[in-house]
């Protein structure tokens, strides 16, 4: 905790005049803690340069390259001029000292606009971190590479490797609230450098150990692979609109962010708040910047604690008990007065005054249940079980049955009958066992018992969550919504135990 208000308070520094910039500022320093590359993307004139130049402010007499690029920048302009001297010897050989393969922080701006020549051997030099200098290979003390631009390369530049080497990817806006643009419009301009006390300055040796402290300490949760995983289906479900491939080396170098940001905040593992910092790591155009930051928001949200309790189990064994006290307790449909005749069942209907022209006076005919659900025409039979020609029998979607009466004289009479209904669907039977009964009660509050369990172990792992997930990198409002997430996770448990005492009360 005494590292994470020495970040705190070196960010608070580093923001100074800074508005609405704080939280690019402080992803920015995480990525530079952490030895990740970072983009800015925004039109002209919104402290982009400003933001890199303060970065490099947090680190001990950081040696500094700053380059403004265009199609006719040359590679002399950022890997250094070559040496005449070496050249008369025959050999090609650039003098580095001041240029990029020397620095320790370097900001380019309009990165995209650069020749290929610069773009390639910039590949080499910011992923491994060495620059090939005639026949010699030079160890670059590039901590952090910032780039800037007001575009997003375009997918036939063949600048897709370089541009999946900023695994920070940061929308750096014009000024959007108004007290924040009067206080701009009153201040003097801001200055590049600003003066950070020595005790809070990063050293050298402090950045080697952190480094290496994050990959030997902390860890990913399994909360936050649950976030991955839901993120990275999400991206393939929707590939053919969002248009967004991430790869393997990002979500390593991700992972390896937001390890980074556990650590710097006291903690040994990743949690919610964490996996927020994905939205920065993400996208890949303007088109598709908020639709991702809406996929990392939502799987945050969706994702709870990843306890001992199965609860995909509990839930079959819940949905199981559900089933079994339904169809052994209660009516599963309506439940109709039929009678038999030669193993099927009939309804049995009253006619008054019909006279048959094949079969005399009918006062009772008897009509399938089976054509209930049906949609058929059919012949009804006379209690003997034969078949009426001259009558015609047809259910609506209400249940309620047409018959039309021929009495052989061209004349037709229509009756409209509704079979009787002895239980209702949902009616609970009568004659159960007893036995059932009790064994059914009690499956349902052991399950009752254990999901309350559940619902108890993760409201006391949420009330200590919220304090963990206030995050330097992430805004309070943002990390709010991480535990929301968490907090719908005791709201469905609650559900569930709710659930079960609907099941109790069917069994009384």
């Amino acid at each position: 905790m005494i590292l994470k208000k020495r970040i705190q308070e070196l960010l608070r520094h580093l923001s100074v005049g800074m508005y609405e910039r704080e939280e690019i500022v402080a992803v920015s320093f995480l990525g530079a803690l952490s030895g990740q590359n970072t983009f800015l993307y925004g039109p002209p004139g919104t402290a982009k340069s400003l933001i890199s130049r303060r970065i490099a402010c947090g680190f001990e007499d950081p040696s500094y390259f700053e380059c403004l690029m265009n199609r006719f920048s040359t590679p002399e302009e950022v890997f250094g001029p070559v040496s005449i001297k070496e050249l008369k010897e025959d050999r090609y050989v650039r003098k580095t000292e001041g240029y990029l393969p020397r620095a320790e922080f370097a900001f380019l701006d309009e990165i995209w606009k650069s020749s290929p020549a610069i773009l390639n051997a910039l590949l080499t030099l910011i992923n491994e971190r060495r620059f090939r200098n005639g026949d010699q290979i030079e160890e670059a003390p590039l901590k952090a590479l910032i780039a800037a631009s007001n575009e997003t390369p375009d997918d036939k530049q063949g600048l897709d490797a370089l541009y999946d080497r900023f695994i920070v990817r940061l929308m750096v806006p014009p000024i959007a609230q108004s007290d924040h643009f009067d206080n701009l419009l009153d201040s003097p301009p801001t200055e590049a450098r600003v003066t950070v006390p020595p005790e809070l300055v990063v050293k050298q040796a402090e950045w080697d150990s952190w480094r290496r402290d994050i990959h030997s300490s902390v860890r990913l949760s399994n909360e936050t692979r649950t976030i991955i995983h839901l993120i990275r289906d999400a991206l393939h479900a929707q590939h053919e609109i969002l248009k967004v491939y991430v790869s393997d080396r990002r979500w390593q170098r991700a992972s390896m962010l937001m390890k980074a940001a556990a650590f710097f905040n006291g903690r040994k593992e990743t949690n919610h708040s964490d996996a927020l910092l994905l939205q920065h790591c993400l996208w890949t155009t303007n088109e598709n910047r908020e639709a991702v930051a809406e996929i990392v928001a939502k799987a945050v949200q969706q994702s709870g604690f990843d306890g001992d309790a199965d609860l995909a189990a509990l839930d079959r064994a819940k949905d199981a008990y559900d089933k079994e006290i339904h169809q052994e307790l209660y009516h599963t449909e309506d439940l109709y007065e039929t009678v038999e005749h030669q193993g099927e069942h009939y309804f049995q209907v009253e006619l008054e005054d019909y006279e048959s022209y094949g079969h005399g006076r009918i006062k009772s005919i008897l009509i399938p249940s089976k054509e209930l659900k049906s949609a058929n025409t059919f012949k009804p039979r006379t209690l003997r079980g034969s078949v009426l020609e001259e009558v015609s029998c047809k259910f609506d979607s209400q249940g309620v049955c047409e018959i039309k009466l021929d009495d052989g004289y061209r004349r037709t009479r229509v009756v409209k009958v509704t079979p009787s209904v002895l239980f209702h669907k949902g009616d609970k039977k009568t004659g159960v066992n007893k036995r059932l009964v009790k064994a059914l009660t009690q499956q349902v509050l052991e399950l009752k018992n254990e999901l309350e369990t559940v619902r108890d172990q993760v409201q006391a792992q949420v009330s200590a969550y919220r304090l963990s997930m206030a995050s330097t990198f992430v805004p309070e409002v943002k990390t709010e919504l991480a535990y929301k997430g968490v907090q719908a996770q005791v709201e469905r448990l609650n559900l569930r135990v709710l659930d079960c005492e609907r099941l109790l009360s069917l069994c009384q």
